[in-house]
């Protein structure tokens, strides 16, 4: 599956990236902390060079512990990259990522820093940003591309904070990628077909997290040996037919989906830095 979502005023802002980073002594990039290869746009790479940047998992209450500390040394290890994880709902964890980079920067104390948040739709950049103010000065929401426009803020400390419009790239590949972004709520539903996603969540849930799905769906008396046979029993148990008593498999997908994002399962990662060091292995042989 190639995934083609790259809505006009993307564009825009990579073109505004551009000007704007010369600007900035630091950026916060946002990654979500159960996909951080995925949440990655290579754009920030290229308007990045000569900055210090913080790599900030978000949402890592939502991700496997275990699999976000793993990211973390790689990372550190493998990009000679800083990274932090938090859940960006919580002041003092965002403080915290900001305080990091602030500290890290050479300056005059008479004047402003200016800190430059980034990340791909949906990674709670908005989130991150209200926290930090101790408001909501940012909207927020659970569909991706909410903000449209570079935001200023100024914070106590003499510092100037900078949310921008979450940017993806015009053709996502691979294939897994593209999965994993439309299973988190990167892209936009109208842009995916919830079943082919429902399809790899349903994998992604049986092969690594077979304890947290049996404990979400009681109902399941033995684990499902397939994803239609997961879908399915899912699909029966919330009502979710239709006439005859025929599963319907497009409300079945997405109540799978629904429940995945909003962490119903359990904390969860889409992706390890196993499943990036593969690929990387894959494609040079």
């Amino acid at each position: 599956m190639t995934i083609q979502w790259f809505p006009g005023h993307m564009l825009e802002t990579q073109n505004l990236l551009k000007k704007a980073i010369s600007k900035v002594d630091a950026v916060l990039e946002i990654l979500d902390a159960r996909l951080p290869d995925a949440s990655a746009n290579p754009f920030v790479n290229k308007i990045c060079k000569g900055k210090f940047r913080l790599k900030v998992l978000n949402k890592d209450d939502l991700a496997d512990p275990e699999q976000t500390k793993l990211w973390l040394d790689y990372f550190e290890a493998k990009e000679k990259t800083p990274a932090i994880s938090i859940c960006g709902t919580h002041k003092f964890q965002a403080y915290e990522a900001l305080n990091y980079c602030v500290n890290r920067i050479d300056r005059n104390r008479a004047r402003k820093i200016k800190v430059m948040v980034l990340g791909i739709p949906n990674t709670g950049k908005s989130t991150i940003l209200n926290s930090l103010a101790g408001k909501k000065i940012a909207k927020i929401g659970n569909v991706p591309a909410i903000t449209r426009h570079q935001q200023r803020t100024s914070l106590k400390n003499n510092i100037d904070i900078y949310d921008t419009p979450g940017i993806l790239w015009p053709v996502i590949e691979p294939e897994q990628k593209a999965y994993i972004l439309a299973a988190s709520g990167a892209i936009s539903d109208t842009a995916i077909d919830y079943n082919s996603i429902a399809f790899f969540a349903a994998n992604l849930l049986i092969k690594r997290y077979p304890e947290l799905l049996m404990q979400r769906y009681p109902f399941l008396e033995t684990l499902p040996k397939n994803e239609l046979i997961l879908i399915e029993k899912i699909g029966s148990a919330r009502g979710c037919l239709k006439k005859g008593g025929i599963i319907n498999l497009q409300k079945s997908s997405e109540t799978l989906i629904r429940e995945l994002r909003a962490g119903k399962i359990g904390k969860i990662s889409f992706e390890t830095p196993k499943d990036l060091e593969y690929d990387n292995n894959t494609k040079k042989n």
